[in-house]
């Protein structure tokens, strides 16, 4: 439903296409510009309620027997939808922010970690722009611990309160260090809401992967400050020189 209480085009277009929210179109028109999820990726939805980005990485797919896998995960129970959803999907009922990574891995086909990570998620909001600002700041940090590990995320606070890199211990850490639930050469899609914080991590994330871009999808609502992070092919062997 659009700010207004009215129904709007993409809420629409949801319910015409079987799509069980309007946040789908976001997801299709990343899919469209970024083609990230292609025939037998494996893809951790974090903050996966009520299930759209499901059924959108589920067709991104491909037909079933061309294999490839979708794990949701949000606070909120989610049941996998009918429409656009096949076996290759499964939902888990957690709190992301306090879920060991083991057990997330263990979800993954073979236990080797996922080829897509999508972060869709988003704090309650409660209307005080720098509160809100924060808990998404702390949900996307989050979402990078998962797919990075630990060492990416301690590079990351050097870069969030402004460390240089004399300041680090090793510099020549790689992300092949990392405990991160990402394979090397995948992808991270993040969400955010816009704040002063929100460009810090492009530059945390713009070295370890081969392209970082922004997007607001067309699906936005104009009152929203979301916005999306995209990061493409998560490098081998990536050093910290250029994060000072």
């Amino acid at each position: 439903m659009s700010g207004a209480g009215a129904p709007d085009f993409f809420y629409r277009e949801a319910q015409r296409l079987g799509y069980v929210a309007r946040s789908a179109f976001k997801l299709l028109q990343i899919q469209k510009q970024f083609k990230l999820i292609t025939s037998g990726s494996s893809v951790l939805d974090l903050g996966c309620a009520p299930g759209a980005w499901l059924q959108v990485a589920c067709q991104s797919l491909g037909p079933l027997k061309n294999g490839g896998s979708v794990v949701g995960i949000d606070l909120k129970k989610v049941k996998v939808p009918h429409v656009h959803c096949d076996s290759r999907v499964q939902t888990v009922c957690a709190d992301v922010m306090n879920l060991p990574k083991n057990k997330l891995k263990a979800l993954s086909p073979k236990e080797k970690g996922f080829s897509v990570i999508l972060s869709d998620m988003c704090p309650m909001v409660s209307g005080i722009t720098t509160r809100d600002a924060s808990l998404s700041v702390e949900l996307g940090m989050q979402a990078v611990n998962l797919a990075l590990g630990e060492a990416a995320l301690s590079h990351g606070d050097d870069v969030m309160h402004g460390k240089n890199k004399e300041d680090n211990v090793d510099d020549s850490a790689s992300v092949s260090d990392y405990d991160g639930l990402l394979q090397k050469g995948g992808h991270l899609v993040i969400k955010l809401l816009e704040s002063e914080d929100t460009q810090e991590f492009s530059r945390m994330l713009k070295p370890l992967f081969r392209k970082a871009s922004w997007l607001r999808p067309k699906a936005t609502r104009s009152s929203s400050r979301e916005i999306y992070l995209i990061c493409q092919s998560l490098q081998a062997k990536t050093k910290f020189q250029n994060l000072s």
